[in-house]
């Protein structure tokens, strides 16, 4: 499976074949693939596939292992080894896109362990291990506002994932496991910003993000501090 969205995030639509059916679970497996996976704190794409003129809705794509499944509300005679299209809801798709972008610069601007995190529509966050409240929160929307508009370039590395054992705090989020891609590491690099093992989907520049509100900073145990970010749309 060629999961387009590694090297093209800005793919809407493909032509493919449907590669695997379970119909008891309605999900369905292309062979090539531009719908993103839910995994790493990104929810997965929804949107259409398309065929025989039929529009199917896929409500939910997951990663099982090295595949991606879509869950579709019906599969309406859908047969394997069948030419169709597939279409993701590039609404969601673009948001969550900036939202990933954004939070990585949050993670860069904030020199602490974090703990976990979650994108989503209409806000995201991190969680870092702050015990001594370091976090400000106007200093750090300025901070991240700041790194948007110099319109830093995002792009992609690929690595021995040897190279974690050298410098293991390129890791930054406690909680994920370091995207394995073909036996390499997959690598966000934000200009000279930030550079970190990533499997998500990303806009081409901090530009793109837009400005930026950091909403609530919560207490979440001891140690724990929830940063929530919201994107001015």
């Amino acid at each position: 499976m060629a999961k387009i969205f590694e090297e093209n995030a800005y793919t809407k639509e493909i032509e493919t074949k449907i590669k695997e059916i379970d119909t008891e679970n309605r999900e369905v497996e292309l062979e090539d693939t531009i719908f993103y996976g839910k995994s790493g704190g990104q929810p997965g794409d929804i949107g259409q596939i398309i065929a025989d003129g039929q529009k199917l809705e896929v409500n939910d794509t997951i990663k099982i292992g090295e595949s991606i499944k879509n869950i579709l509300e019906n599969l309406n005679g859908l047969s394997k080894n069948q030419k169709v299209v597939a279409r993701i809801n590039w609404d969601k798709r673009y948001k969550y896109m900036r939202m990933h972008s954004a939070l990585h610069l949050m993670c860069a601007s904030i020199p602490l362990g974090v703990t976990g995190g979650q994108i989503g529509y209409d806000k995201s966050r991190l969680d870092f291990n702050d015990p001594d409240k370091e976090i400000i929160k106007e200093e750090l929307q300025d901070r991240i506002n700041t790194l948007m508009k110099e319109d830093h370039e995002i792009t992609y590395e690929y690595m021995d994932r040897q190279i974690l054992e050298s410098q293991p705090e390129l890791v930054r989020t406690m909680s994920v496991k370091p995207p394995n891609i073909d036996g390499e590491l997959r690598f966000v690099k934000i200009g000279n910003v930030d550079f970190q093992p990533c499997g998500g989907t990303h806009v081409r520049s901090t530009r793109e993000i837009g400005k930026i509100t950091i909403g609530k900073i919560e207490n979440k145990g001891r140690m724990n501090r929830r940063v929530n970010i919201l994107i001015n749309d």
